[in-house]
């Protein structure tokens, strides 16, 4: 670009600032700066490619090609430089890219990860920025993620979570053509210094031992050493392939979950009475009181509710892990409110969508939506300082405080 033509764009720009107008867009100054730096760059990189052996060999400049790029400055054609064995290969803008690597890519990425679709995704762009970028376009750069998505799932972990609570979601993904319910179990852990982590997210149609025991096998593998507590909703197989892999690790079902299951085969009419009597038993100051309270809620309600009271019973021991713990810690272990919290934020973005075209559509966008919630996660949990050296006490060698450590995430 010559430099007059510089002068007056750069006069333009001003003019454009200071009225208020865009500098983007079709008629934006941006674009056609871009344009002549991006020029300009692709010229450089065509003399550093014709070195002395290449012209040796008989390589030299052989015109040029153009193409329309597309960027948040708008679309504009582009000159690119032709050497005659065609081996060059710009860097700045590759030879199929049409999108330029700035930041309209992050911005469709960022769109995306808020759970906007491909298709108001690009009447977007085209409004902020006159330019039209094709759903296939638009795929392609969303799929840039799929490393970052493998390399998450696969990142080394700390080798002890303190508390891991596990939960899953629902959706539903197209799989050859069918629509199948699918759920995304997640994995919550809480470090040494107090952090929440996701640890993983696995996707599965139906649960089981054998399914369990591959996560936590995966766990293993990627150096979780130990579990202290994990805390469950009723996981059909997760107890036993816990026993399998860490076997020293305490588990506790969830109360909640396991008073919501109670109350659907309670008569609407009983249940502000049977609530009543049902949370002296949970809220029992030791597991002996709550045992007591329920033999009364037995004595009371088992001949009119048999199930609900032999649920209590066939789970207890899952159930009332938590009275081995002191009050802080029982309010953190007795729920899975922690890994329920992480969901409906991700509800949130994902409630609008219908079928996931693929599992991995599915995960690009939980990945996405995971890594805007971990912004918020920067600071370790009230009063994990007195939390942590209470559980220190009770597991010893197994939770071994470094006062060396840095607590910086973990």
């Amino acid at each position: 670009m010559e430099q007059h033509e510089l002068d007056k764009l750069q006069k333009k720009a001003l003019e454009q600032f200071k009225s208020g107008e865009s500098l983007f867009g079709k008629d934006g100054a941006f674009g056609p700066m871009l344009k002549g730096f991006i020029e300009a760059a692709l010229q450089a990189e065509m003399d550093a490619h014709l070195s002395p052996e290449q012209r040796k060999g008989g390589n030299k400049r052989n015109g040029k090609g153009s193409k329309t790029v597309k960027s948040s400055a708008g679309s504009f054609q582009i000159e690119t430089p032709q050497d005659r064995q065609s081996s060059f290969e710009p860097e700045l803008i590759k030879k199929r890219q049409t999108v330029l690597a700035d930041s309209l890519a992050d911005k469709i990425i960022g769109l995306y990860g808020l759970g906007m679709s491909l298709r108001d995704i690009r009447s977007h762009i085209a409004e902020m920025y006159d330019t039209d970028i094709s759903h296939t376009v638009l795929s392609q750069i969303t799929d840039r993620i799929i490393p970052e998505v493998k390399a998450w799932q696969n990142r080394p972990l700390e080798a002890v979570y303190c508390i891991v609570w596990l939960d899953a979601m629902h959706y539903k993904v197209r799989t050859e053509g069918r629509v199948e319910h699918k759920a995304i179990y997640n994995i919550l852990g809480i470090n040494r210094d107090g952090y929440k982590q996701v640890l993983g997210t696995y996707i599965s149609e139906s649960e089981g031992a054998n399914f369990w025991l591959q996560v936590l096998s995966d766990l293993q593998n990627r150096g979780l050493q130990d579990i202290l507590i994990a805390c469950i909703d009723g996981l059909r197989g997760f107890p036993e392939a816990i026993a399998s892999v860490y076997p020293k690790a305490e588990v506790q079902s969830c109360i909640i979950h396991q008073i919501r299951n109670s109350l659907k085969y309670v008569a609407s009419k009983d249940q502000k009475e049977f609530m009543r009597d049902l949370k002296r038993v949970y809220k029992a100051d030791t597991n002996e009181l709550a045992h007591i309270a329920l033999d009364e809620l037995a004595g009371k309600w088992e001949a009119k509710y048999p199930i609900v009271i032999a649920s209590w019973r066939d789970n207890w021991e899952k159930l009332t892990t938590y009275f081995q713990y002191t009050a802080p810690i029982r309010k953190l272990i007795y729920t899975t409110n922690a890994v329920e919290g992480y969901h409906r934020q991700i509800r949130k973005v994902t409630k609008t969508k219908g079928a996931f075209p693929s599992d991995m559509a599915l995960l690009k966008l939980i990945y996405l939506v995971t890594k805007n919630i971990e912004k918020k996660w920067t600071s370790p949990l009230q009063n994990w300082s007195l939390t942590v050296q209470q559980l220190a006490i009770r597991f010893g060698d197994r939770l071994p405080l470094d006062l060396k450590r840095n607590p910086e995430r973990g």
